[in-house]
């Protein structure tokens, strides 16, 4: 049911409400950084215990896939926008005929939506893309193996995230089957080239409405199970050529797809080779380490562009910013979550922890940790054994606090269990 009262009382007088559509991390962190510039968000949210519903003052309960819930957000907001890509083109057609100011627009999001649209808009306007075929039968499919040397991934078209809606079967065995289950569900499907790369990589810009464009330094992405374990910022080993070249691909891409807000370009590098693996026209996983590394964070940055307001500095602010994620592990342990935050503390003062307000749940993302240093290597290995700690209350490498800090007996590691 859709509750459409909200807190009006909510929005400094003379300053920008944003209408942000989602209630995830995401939206949360857009909050913190309106809160920062005297703005103010209104969140449609599917909840109240929602991720940024539990911070946003101004909650609109309802469903994205309703237009009158989004009518009801973007009424006399400055801006909409969003914190996932999922909300119905038709439906932010019908609020920019009635005069919203929707960022990134339908025409543009629709490249986020659906991948083969994506994959084939990319491959028109020349970008770097693995080959790939639309698969509406077990024969487009077993003709792309034979063509790819049986190198398969198949996507759904739509919906997938985080690993989710991804396959790589082994053999033509596996993919006739999976092919004929996926689309007897009704699944649209594409399949491409699983590409043989050495890395992944994200190259993050802004847009504004008037064209201005910035990018922040090009990163690497390190996954887990199809999701984002860590991001390295600048990415190691890349010269500024390289770099440079990347950035001016994304802006490109966002420029050409007409992208306004941020955009995370996701790419394969095989020896300085680069092919575009995924678009997100939002804030994105890989560009958290911006909050505590760069002079403008993601967040900051988005809501300036959808707002058609001046960028800020993309800089970096240290030689190195490492963010890790947080995912819920096998059990959640028994030391407080507080605790543990404060034995993080103890051994990494200059540890930046942001969690999202979600309760535990094995896999679950509940928050990420950004570290800045001087080295790559020191900061990566103490990045990571911050992260351990919030998830597993022990310390993989059997580090022992100072007497007087020490956690909980049971909470240290020993080093035949370090990992």
């Amino acid at each position: 049911m859709n509750d459409a009262s909200g807190n009006p009382a909510a929005h400094a007088p003379g300053q920008p409400t944003v209408a942000v559509i989602g209630d995830g991390q995401l939206a949360r962190m857009m909050q913190t950084a309106a809160i920062e510039l005297g703005q103010s968000v209104r969140l449609l949210a599917g909840g109240r215990e929602a991720s940024a519903a539990q911070v946003a003052a101004d909650v609109l309960l309802g469903d994205y896939r309703d237009l009158e819930a989004l009518r009801a957000a973007a009424r006399g907001a400055d801006a909409v926008t969003f914190d996932h890509e999922h909300v119905p083109g038709e439906h932010l057609r019908a609020l920019i005929e009635e005069g919203a100011s929707v960022h990134p627009g339908p025409h543009a999001l629709l490249f986020a939506q659906d991948k083969l649209e994506q994959r084939t808009r990319l491959k028109e306007l020349g970008f770097p893309v693995p080959r790939f075929r639309a698969v509406t039968s077990p024969e487009d499919a077993l003709g792309f193996y034979e063509e790819v040397e049986g190198r398969v991934c198949l996507k759904a078209c739509r919906g997938g995230y985080d690993g989710h809606g991804v396959w790589f079967p082994e053999d033509r065995e596996a993919l006739t089957s999976l092919v004929e289950e996926l689309l007897g569900r009704g699944v649209d499907l594409l399949a491409e080239e699983k590409v043989l790369f050495d890395r992944e990589l994200s190259a993050m810009v802004a847009r504004t409405p008037s064209g201005e464009v910035a990018a922040w330094p090009v990163v690497e992405s390190e996954q887990t199970d199809g999701i984002c374990h860590r991001a390295i910022a600048p990415a190691p080993g890349m010269s500024a050529e390289q770099d440079r070249a990347l950035r001016e691909l994304a802006g490109d891409i966002a420029r050409r797809l007409d992208v306004t807000g941020v955009l995370a370009v996701e790419l394969f590098d095989r020896g300085g080779t680069y092919w575009v693996n995924e678009l997100a026209m939002r804030p994105h996983n890989t560009g958290h380490w911006t909050q505590d590394g760069s002079a403008t964070s993601q967040f900051e940055q988005h809501l300036r562009a959808v707002l058609d307001l001046p960028l800020g500095a993309t800089a970096p602010t240290a030689p190195v910013t490492v963010m890790v994620n947080t995912l819920g592990g096998p059990e959640d342990p028994a030391e407080p979550l507080p605790d543990r935050m404060a034995q993080v503390w103890r051994r990494f003062p200059a540890a930046k922890i942001h969690l999202y307000g979600k309760d535990y749940r094995p896999g679950r993302k509940l928050g990420h940790v950004n570290l800045c240093g001087e080295d790559v290597a020191a900061t990566v290995r103490e990045a990571d054994l911050a992260a351990h700690y919030l998830v597993h209350g022990r310390w993989a490498d059997g580090w022992a606090a100072p007497a007087g800090h020490a956690a909980p007996a049971d909470s240290t590691d020993s080093t035949e269990n370090a990992e």
